[in-house]
């Protein structure tokens, strides 16, 4: 049997593959002229899919289309003429696969490629298997390449090689509500490789995974660097990556790029993890006010939008790559986006990210000229487009999804409780100082659980990160549950990652000092507002001033000691956050999904509470 490795090799070695893991091959089109001085050549790419098999709900599964006025004051503004996003329906493996498959068609020379986060951070239905689904998936949808991303450390390294090169976990048929390889069936791995050019084992130069790929299309050689973010290790949980190091982006791909040329490679496309935020779009009311509104999915920059210089680190990376990199396929912001930005030698350089949750694909073409061996850089045309659900399914990945949705069916359907209406993260769920409703509820359920508790005591604060919310709970049905009703698979798309929950004993000066890194340190660009418990208040200022700090009416002591709970993530300093590590008595116990879930089903009916514990001035 030949293993996924070797096929592989194969995709990358051979001549117009004719593979899934290869080149997707359709009907001639007009325009190709594979023995003439140039050929074009089709970039089909998408990036952060995070394992969503099913069409993913919610904000999540909508692209913002267009804006109208506010006429039912949904956000309680007292304004009905400014904007609220007209949106529609996307994603779904299903429905991508069509519209790759569709996107193909006149492209005999096409390539698919990724850039990160295609795992992690799941939904059930792949996360209870360790989302080898997802890899089967990928494998399906004809994937070429993608680089790592934050996420596929989730849950370590390894497990990210074994993904790679396939086998099973010995996992006790289910353990944490996990099961590799169910029913004794084989995992043969990804078809297609994950590139890591900038994640190495410490004290060497040898990468963990390849550092790129070269395809080979009719002589056309195109070479893929990959590559995460090198501020993975602050993002993901430190023991999943002790003994690498991640090293700098642009560092990195300009030292390849002699490399690739010495290959006679000299058309080269970067997938790196990590991207861009779209600035507002203007939008004029009924009252003929100028708003800034929600950007629509193609409006930057094609329509006239611009990447916010203060938080898009892409900007800089993209502008110091060597000008014989061609392209940049990025991710991680999860926005959408297809932009130039000038290369060090002054010559524009397309820019592409495609949101996220396979709710849109970027399409890109570009002119192959035989005499150079480059790409044609004024040629490359690029535009996101939507994944729809107005396309049929694709019958092979309907019978994917089928199949372990029948395997998780007993997970994923227990009822744990209900809530009164929609509990989210952010508009009318949220307040100014990023207090969330969501947020109270997790924080409150730490703080309630007693796997926590060691020698009698209690935690009395619980702190969690913001970006480890990753859905709202939503009042409506989605699977026929009925309204209200939460699930635990809707509970597990809240908060995906099985990490552990950690006590441990802080100073009340170290916990002012906490709050101040919410806004302060790597966080004063990107402000992360950790959500607190009931009982526990404050008020917050930008330049990380921290006053009125409360803990059951009364003041907290700068010389005392309180007993909190957060997540091992946090523990470990994540997120900006090295005040953490400082704690004193860190004792484990269970995990922060357990101790949601048992949360609701003590809690039920659950009701938002009002969101006063904390104030920005």
């Amino acid at each position: 049997m030949t293993s996924a490795r070797s096929r592989r090799l194969t995709g990358v070695l051979a001549v117009a593959a004719m593979s899934a893991t290869g080149l997707a091959l359709a009907s001639t089109s007009s325009n190709a002229a594979p023995n003439g001085p140039t050929m074009d050549i089709q970039l089909l790419s998408f990036n952060d899919f995070h394992g969503n098999l099913e069409p993913p709900s919610g904000s999540s599964g909508r692209n913002v289309v267009g804006h109208a006025p506010d006429t039912k004051d949904a956000n309680k503004d007292g304004n009905v003429n400014d904007p609220i996003d007209v949106t529609k329906d996307a994603g779904g493996v299903e429905y991508l696969a069509t519209h790759l498959k569709q996107a193909r068609e006149g492209h005999p020379y096409s390539l698919t490629v990724a850039a990160g986060d295609i795992v992690g951070a799941s939904p059930l239905l792949s996360a209870a298997f360790h989302d080898e689904p997802t890899i089967e998936a990928m494998n399906l949808l004809g994937l070429d390449a993608t680089s790592v991303g934050n996420h596929e450390f989730d849950e370590g390294y390894k497990e990210l090689q074994r993904l790679d090169r396939g086998g099973c976990l010995d996992d006790g048929n289910g353990a944490n509500n996990q099961d590799s390889c169910p029913g004794g069936k084989s995992f043969a791995g990804a078809d297609f490789p994950f590139l890591a050019a900038n994640v190495k084992y410490a004290g060497t130069n040898q990468t963990i995974l390849p550092p790129y790929t070269i395809k080979n299309i009719k002589g056309a050689k195109i070479g893929f660097i990959g590559m995460t973010l090198k501020e993975t290790p602050n993002i993901v949980t430190k023991s999943g990556v002790e003994g690498l190091e991640f090293t700098d982006e642009v560092a990195t791909a300009n030292a390849l790029v002699p490399e690739l040329r010495a290959q006679g490679v000299n058309a080269i496309v970067v997938l790196i993890h990590q991207g861009g935020s779209p600035a507002k779009e203007p939008w004029t009311g009924p009252d003929g006010k100028i708003y800034q509104a929600n950007p629509t999915y193609d409006y930057t920059c094609a329509k006239g939008g611009s990447l916010d210089p203060k938080s898009s680190p892409i900007l800089g990376i993209a502008a110091n790559l060597d000008p014989a990199i061609d392209m940049v396929i990025s991710g991680h912001t999860h926005q959408p986006y297809v932009c130039d930005v000038k290369d060090p030698a002054g010559q524009q350089r397309l820019v592409t990210s495609a949101s996220s949750f396979g709710r849109l694909f970027t399409d890109t073409t570009l002119t192959y000229d035989r005499r150079t061996q480059d790409i044609v850089r004024a040629s490359v045309k690029s535009a996101n487009m939507q994944v729809t659900r107005d396309v049929p399914k694709d019958a092979d990945q309907t019978a994917l999804v089928s199949k372990y949705q029948k395997l998780v069916a007993p997970i994923a359907s227990r009822v744990l409780g209900s809530i009164t209406e929609d509990i989210g993260r952010s508009g009318a769920n949220a307040n100014a100082a990023g207090e969330q409703e969501l947020g109270d509820l997790i924080a409150d359920a730490q703080l309630a659980d007693p796997s926590v508790v060691t020698g009698g005591q209690k935690p009395v604060i619980a702190f969690m990160n913001p970006g480890g919310i990753r859905a709202d709970l939503t009042y409506a049905q989605s699977k026929g549950e009925g309204d209200g009703v939460v699930t635990y698979e809707e509970a597990f798309t809240v908060q995906p990652f099985n990490n552990y929950l950690v006590s441990m004993s802080l100073t009340g000066a170290q916990v002012k000092q906490l709050l101040k890194e919410q806004v302060t340190g790597s966080n004063a660009g990107s402000n992360k507002i950790l959500q607190v418990s009931k009982g526990f208040s404050y008020t917050y200022k930008a330049d990380g001033t921290i006053s009125n700090v409360m803990l059951n009416g009364a003041p907290l002591e700068d010389t005392a000691t309180y007993r909190i709970v957060t997540n091992n993530f946090l523990s470990d300093g994540g997120d900006g956050f090295p005040t953490f590590t400082q704690g004193t008595g860190k004792y484990f116990g269970g995990l922060d999904i357990d101790a949601f879930a048992n949360y609701l089903e003590a809690n039920s009916p659950y009701s938002p509470v009002p969101l006063t514990r904390i104030t920005k001035q």
